[in-house]
């Protein structure tokens, strides 16, 4: 997982994976991480959420679409059958 070379795009990143990630420390003396590690991390992560809001929005549309549905059809059924 070093050198962010899970994270490069080939992996789905999963809530374990997160939890987990270690950064490399910056050399020469310095203290801390690596910044473009955090940040090539950062933004996979704020790319993954976008794309499962999307996703959320999409189905929660799709939910609301087949209860319509649904409810219509119950409807025409109810009235078929009342003489």
């Amino acid at each position: 997982m070093q050198n962010g070379t899970v994270y490069g795009g080939t992996q789905q990143l999963h809530p374990r994976l997160v939890r987990e990630r270690n950064f490399s420390t910056v050399g020469l003396g310095r203290r801390g991480l690596n910044p473009q590690e955090v940040r090539h991390f950062l933004h996979r992560v704020s790319l993954e959420l976008a794309a499962l809001r999307q996703d959320v929005a999409r189905l929660s549309d799709e939910n609301t679409r087949l209860k319509r549905a649904l409810r219509d059809w119950q409807s025409a059924q109810a009235r078929r059958r009342t003489p």
